[in-house]
């Protein structure tokens, strides 16, 4: 039996009843974190170029677009743009062991599904919108975590396609061969190239975006009776071969107790996510020793390869936000002058500072020995003042991780801001109690009334 065929027959047969407390929770949780952040990608750098690209593939018919009132778009182009700014401003929540963006992808074409069976009055129900995000985020993570050695495609979008497509098996109730010939049709589509983020291009988002729009055509490729690849995830030419230089197929036919969205983490910064540990440090020893810009000689943060391989470029004068975001000398200026970093400070202005370029230059990231590919921490950032001191913090757990979850408090504060940001501050505590009743909604389409995405 394939290993498609197995995973189809799981999204089929998952059901509410199934699903723990815990990952019932935070099925709900990362998809308010998922709705608000795609909100405020309205306002992304770019966005409205991708939705001008996206406008020549068709407009006028049944999706919204998350804070953009009155556009309307076929379901793919709308899954395409929600797509792109759930990930444009590196926001979005992340399961930090498989390296994988789980709801950019998962989360936007669940929505676009509820949108579109919403206008031809057939409604997806909150339970069922719920329960597909479970089944398609454990295929998306647990893909990530069957590689055993570091990524070289973008798996954010790579491992994504796939779980989207079995989250909308699971709200389809395919047939399981049209399931599997749908998971055959994501490896046809299957793309992403990790180049843009050595290069700090939005290409980046754009990948997750082409990763939901690709889903929705190779389902309806299936549910048209276009027959697939059978062996599509573990035959010699199939997904963990070709995108993965070595794996274990142990994650995804034996997974461990519990579902894969209980151990996603929220981003409390809109950076990349490797950099958030030296953030927080960095805070902490501001909160602890007072320490100012100007105290500042040097500062180092020792952490495992992957984290000096996603964040640890330099600055320049003309990098673009893209770039800034996964840089962690420039974020670390920013923190060292105004004790945070926001949605707002990805300004042309703010990049060409030459305050924070000057601070940037004395901020570098060195990389351990850890033999993880996917570590992301222990790391340790040391600051050594211009008047002789040493201080050391030591990261363990990244904030917002299961570990060190972000507090009820903190993670309607992030939503807050998002929707702020997006100039849907209003909404917010009406969208929160949504959220909490989610589970009980008989179309789960009417939250987006409430995100900009109006009919």
């Amino acid at each position: 039996m394939t290993l498609s065929r197995t995973l189809t027959d799981r999204a089929l047969a998952l059901s509410w009843s199934d699903i723990d407390a815990t990952a019932r929770a935070a099925a709900k949780t990362f998809l308010h974190d998922t709705l608000c952040v795609g909100a405020a990608g309205a306002r992304a750098p770019l966005a409205d170029n991708v939705l001008a690209a996206a406008r020549r593939w068709g407009e006028g018919t049944a999706c919204g677009v998350l804070g953009r009132p009155g556009v309307r778009l076929p379901q793919s182009t709308a899954a395409f743009v929600n797509a792109f700014q759930i990930h444009a401003q590196e926001f979005d929540c992340v399961h930090e062991p498989a390296v994988v963006h789980p709801m950019a992808t998962v989360g936007t074409v669940i929505l676009s599904e509820a949108d579109r069976a919403s206008a031809e009055n057939d409604p997806v129900s909150g339970e069922a919108l719920l329960t597909a995000l479970v089944a398609g985020v454990e295929v998306a993570a647990s893909l990530g975590l069957a590689a055993t050695t570091p990524l070289k495609f973008f798996r954010p979008a790579t491992a994504g396609i796939f779980g989207c497509v079995a989250a909308l098996i699971s709200l389809r109730l395919l047939p399981v061969d049209q399931g599997v010939s749908a998971f055959g049709y994501a490896l046809a589509f299957a793309s992403g190239a990790m180049q843009a983020h050595a290069e700090g291009k939005p290409a980046l988002p754009v990948q997750i975006a082409n990763a939901a729009r690709a889903a929705v055509m190779a389902v309806d490729l299936a549910e048209a009776g276009m027959p697939g690849p059978e062996a599509s995830l573990d035959g010699p030419f199939g997904y963990l071969a070709l995108f993965e230089t070595a794996h274990d197929l142990t994650p995804l036919t034996d997974p461990a107790p519990g579902f894969r969205i209980a151990e996603v983490s929220w981003k409390p910064f809109p950076t990349g996510r490797a950099a958030h540990g030296g953030i927080v440090a960095l805070q902490t020893l501001m909160a602890d020793h007072g320490l100012k810009s100007t105290d500042v000689a040097e500062i180092v943060y020792r952490a495992p390869p992957l984290i000096h391989r996603l964040v640890g470029r330099r600055p320049s004068a003309d990098m673009a936000p893209a770039w800034a975001r996964l840089c962690l000398p420039w974020l670390g200026a920013v923190v060292l002058t105004r004790g945070t970093v926001g949605l707002a400070d990805f300004t042309t202005e703010r990049l060409a500072d030459p305050v924070l370029l000057q601070l940037a230059d004395r901020i570098r990231v060195e990389a351990d020995d850890n033999p993880d590919p996917a570590a992301f921490t222990p790391a340790t950032l040391t600051v050594s003042t211009t008047d002789g001191h040493l201080f050391r913090h030591t990261v363990t757990a990244q904030l917002g991780s299961p570990a060190q979850p972000l507090t009820l408090e903190q993670h309607l504060a992030k939503q807050a801001a998002c929707l702020d940001f997006a100039g849907l501050g209003a909404n917010a505590a009406v969208l929160a109690d949504m959220i909490d009743r989610f589970e009980t909604l008989p179309d789960a389409a009417a939250i987006l009334s409430l995100l900009g995405a109006h009919r």
